[in-house]
Protein backbone atom coordinates (compact mmCIF):
# COMPACT_ATOMS: atom_id res chain seq x y z
CA UNK A 1 0.00 0.00 0.00
CA UNK A 2 1.57 3.46 -0.76
CA UNK A 3 1.10 5.84 2.33
CA UNK A 4 0.66 9.19 0.80
CA UNK A 5 1.35 10.67 4.38
CA UNK A 6 5.17 9.36 4.34
CA UNK A 7 8.34 11.10 4.31
CA UNK A 8 10.13 8.34 2.47
CA UNK A 9 7.39 6.51 0.51
CA UNK A 10 9.81 3.94 -1.18
CA UNK A 11 11.20 3.19 2.36
CA UNK A 12 7.51 2.96 3.75
CA UNK A 13 6.74 0.59 1.43
CA UNK A 14 9.54 -1.65 0.74
CA UNK A 15 8.65 -2.45 5.01
CA UNK A 16 5.29 -3.06 4.01
CA UNK A 17 6.43 -5.42 1.39
CA UNK A 18 8.21 -7.30 3.35
CA UNK A 19 6.42 -7.63 6.32
CA UNK A 20 4.05 -9.67 4.18
CA UNK A 21 6.56 -11.77 2.85
CA UNK A 22 8.12 -10.48 -0.15
CA UNK A 23 12.21 -9.98 -0.45
CA UNK A 24 13.90 -7.64 -0.62
CA UNK A 25 18.09 -7.79 -1.61
CA UNK A 26 21.08 -6.03 -1.91
CA UNK A 27 22.42 -5.59 -5.53
CA UNK A 28 25.70 -3.65 -6.11
CA UNK A 29 25.87 -4.28 -9.68
CA UNK A 30 23.23 -1.89 -10.27
CA UNK A 31 24.58 1.61 -10.85
CA UNK A 32 22.88 4.98 -11.29
CA UNK A 33 23.30 8.41 -11.25
CA UNK A 34 22.12 10.88 -8.39
CA UNK A 35 22.27 14.44 -7.89
CA UNK A 36 23.06 15.11 -4.32
CA UNK A 37 22.44 18.66 -2.57
CA UNK A 38 25.54 20.97 -2.65
CA UNK A 39 24.73 22.92 0.05
CA UNK A 40 24.69 22.45 4.37
CA UNK A 41 21.14 23.90 4.13
CA UNK A 42 20.01 21.58 1.46
CA UNK A 43 21.26 18.43 2.87
CA UNK A 44 20.23 19.24 6.33
CA UNK A 45 17.02 19.58 5.07
CA UNK A 46 16.93 16.17 2.74
CA UNK A 47 18.60 14.65 6.22
CA UNK A 48 15.66 15.69 7.86
CA UNK A 49 13.01 14.31 5.80
CA UNK A 50 14.68 10.76 5.75
CA UNK A 51 15.25 10.90 9.30
CA UNK A 52 11.56 11.34 9.90
CA UNK A 53 10.55 9.02 7.20
CA UNK A 54 12.78 6.60 9.33
CA UNK A 55 10.62 7.22 12.69
CA UNK A 56 7.46 6.95 10.35
CA UNK A 57 8.69 3.17 9.76
CA UNK A 58 9.51 2.62 12.96
CA UNK A 59 6.71 4.09 14.77
CA UNK A 60 4.58 2.46 11.77
CA UNK A 61 6.22 -0.89 12.84
CA UNK A 62 6.39 -0.98 16.13
CA UNK A 63 3.92 -3.60 16.98
CA UNK A 64 3.86 -6.05 14.78
CA UNK A 65 7.63 -6.23 15.44
CA UNK A 66 7.59 -6.17 19.14
CA UNK A 67 4.24 -8.70 19.02
CA UNK A 68 6.16 -11.45 16.74
CA UNK A 69 9.75 -10.99 16.98
CA UNK A 70 10.48 -14.48 15.78
CA UNK A 71 8.01 -14.30 12.44
CA UNK A 72 10.64 -12.09 10.67
CA UNK A 73 13.99 -12.28 12.53
CA UNK A 74 16.00 -10.46 9.94
CA UNK A 75 13.55 -7.31 10.24
CA UNK A 76 14.13 -7.68 14.18
CA UNK A 77 17.23 -7.38 14.06
CA UNK A 78 17.06 -4.17 11.66
CA UNK A 79 14.60 -2.79 13.98
CA UNK A 80 16.25 -3.20 16.97
CA UNK A 81 19.38 -1.69 15.47
CA UNK A 82 16.72 1.64 14.11
CA UNK A 83 15.59 1.77 18.13
CA UNK A 84 19.14 1.76 19.37
CA UNK A 85 19.93 4.41 16.83
CA UNK A 86 16.91 6.72 17.97
CA UNK A 87 17.78 6.06 21.55
CA UNK A 88 21.35 7.26 21.33
CA UNK A 89 20.50 10.13 19.25
CA UNK A 90 18.51 11.55 22.00
CA UNK A 91 21.23 10.29 24.86
CA UNK A 92 23.66 12.10 22.94
CA UNK A 93 22.05 15.45 22.53
CA UNK A 94 21.67 15.49 26.43
CA UNK A 95 25.06 13.85 27.50
CA UNK A 96 26.20 16.92 25.07
CA UNK A 97 24.64 19.38 26.76
CA UNK A 98 25.77 18.01 29.71
CA UNK A 99 28.91 17.43 29.61
CA UNK A 100 29.05 21.47 27.67
CA UNK A 101 27.02 22.68 31.31
CA UNK A 102 30.09 20.65 33.19
CA UNK A 103 33.14 21.90 31.51
CA UNK A 104 31.66 25.80 31.77
CA UNK A 105 30.87 25.18 35.45
CA UNK A 106 34.34 23.62 35.91
CA UNK A 107 36.29 26.52 33.94
CA UNK A 108 34.49 29.19 36.18
CA UNK A 109 36.04 27.37 39.23
CA UNK A 110 39.04 27.05 38.09
CA UNK A 111 39.28 23.16 38.37
CA UNK A 112 41.78 21.89 35.54
CA UNK A 113 41.99 18.35 37.27
CA UNK A 114 38.29 17.60 36.26
CA UNK A 115 38.81 19.21 32.92
CA UNK A 116 41.79 17.29 32.06
CA UNK A 117 39.50 14.18 32.43
CA UNK A 118 36.01 15.07 30.96
CA UNK A 119 38.01 16.23 28.04
CA UNK A 120 40.30 12.77 28.04
CA UNK A 121 37.16 10.72 28.18
CA UNK A 122 35.58 12.30 25.59
CA UNK A 123 38.59 12.03 23.06
CA UNK A 124 38.02 8.45 23.68
CA UNK A 125 34.61 8.00 23.41
CA UNK A 126 35.49 9.73 19.68
CA UNK A 127 37.80 7.75 18.71
CA UNK A 128 35.88 4.61 19.40
CA UNK A 129 33.28 6.60 17.28
CA UNK A 130 35.68 6.48 15.02
CA UNK A 131 37.33 3.25 14.94
CA UNK A 132 33.35 1.46 14.66
CA UNK A 133 32.57 3.98 11.67
CA UNK A 134 36.04 2.57 9.98
CA UNK A 135 35.11 -1.10 10.26
CA UNK A 136 31.94 -0.40 8.82
CA UNK A 137 32.85 1.96 5.90
CA UNK A 138 35.49 -0.83 5.37
CA UNK A 139 32.94 -3.40 5.23
CA UNK A 140 30.32 -1.74 3.02
CA UNK A 141 33.39 -0.73 0.64
CA UNK A 142 34.58 -4.10 -0.17
CA UNK A 143 31.02 -5.38 -0.67
CA UNK A 144 30.26 -2.09 -3.10
CA UNK A 145 32.50 -1.31 -5.91
CA UNK A 146 35.04 -4.10 -4.48
CA UNK A 147 36.85 -2.31 -3.03
CA UNK A 148 37.68 0.38 -5.64
CA UNK A 149 37.06 3.27 -3.42
CA UNK A 150 39.08 3.05 -0.51
CA UNK A 151 40.88 6.20 -1.05
CA UNK A 152 38.40 7.74 0.66
CA UNK A 153 39.23 6.05 4.17
CA UNK A 154 41.17 8.75 4.67
CA UNK A 155 38.44 11.03 5.64
CA UNK A 156 36.26 8.20 6.95
CA UNK A 157 37.11 9.03 11.00
CA UNK A 158 35.89 13.08 10.17
CA UNK A 159 32.98 11.74 7.90
CA UNK A 160 31.75 9.66 10.37
CA UNK A 161 31.36 11.98 13.35
CA UNK A 162 30.40 14.71 11.32
CA UNK A 163 27.79 12.18 9.10
CA UNK A 164 26.51 11.04 13.06
CA UNK A 165 25.93 14.41 14.51
CA UNK A 166 23.54 15.00 11.65
CA UNK A 167 22.18 12.05 11.79
CA UNK A 168 21.67 13.00 15.84
CA UNK A 169 20.34 16.07 15.46
CA UNK A 170 17.70 15.27 12.25
CA UNK A 171 16.29 12.27 14.00
CA UNK A 172 15.41 14.84 17.53
CA UNK A 173 14.48 17.44 15.68
CA UNK A 174 11.92 15.11 13.34
CA UNK A 175 10.42 12.73 16.35
CA UNK A 176 7.60 14.47 17.12
CA UNK A 177 6.53 15.50 13.70
CA UNK A 178 7.09 11.83 12.93
CA UNK A 179 4.53 10.82 15.76
CA UNK A 180 2.05 13.47 14.27
CA UNK A 181 1.95 12.00 11.05
CA UNK A 182 1.24 8.30 12.38
CA UNK A 183 -1.26 10.31 14.59
CA UNK A 184 -2.93 11.59 11.23
CA UNK A 185 -1.88 14.95 11.84
CA UNK A 186 0.90 15.60 9.61
CA UNK A 187 1.89 15.32 5.79
CA UNK A 188 3.68 13.68 3.01
CA UNK A 189 4.78 16.55 1.14
CA UNK A 190 8.40 17.62 1.13
CA UNK A 191 9.90 20.54 -0.95
CA UNK A 192 12.87 19.18 -3.47
CA UNK A 193 15.76 21.07 -2.56
CA UNK A 194 17.93 22.86 -5.62
CA UNK A 195 20.22 20.50 -6.87
CA UNK A 196 22.76 21.83 -9.95
CA UNK A 197 24.55 18.68 -11.12
CA UNK A 198 26.54 18.00 -14.10
CA UNK A 199 23.09 16.21 -15.61
CA UNK A 200 21.39 19.10 -15.72
CA UNK A 201 24.17 21.07 -17.65
CA UNK A 202 24.59 17.69 -19.97
CA UNK A 203 20.71 18.40 -21.19
CA UNK A 204 21.00 21.99 -21.34
CA UNK A 205 23.74 21.44 -23.60
CA UNK A 206 22.11 19.23 -25.65
CA UNK A 207 19.33 20.77 -26.07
Amino acid sequence: MFRQDRATEDISIAWDHQMDGWLSLFAPQIMFFMEVPESMTMLYRQRKRWAKGGTEVWLTNFKKIFFHPFRNIGYTVMFIDQTFSIIWSFFFWISSAIFIFGLGRFLITGDIERIYHMLTMAFLFVCFEMLSGIIQLIASLIVDDRGRKFKYLFFAPLYMVFYWIMNALTIVTTFIPAVKTILGLGSGTWKSPERKGTMNNTDSQQK
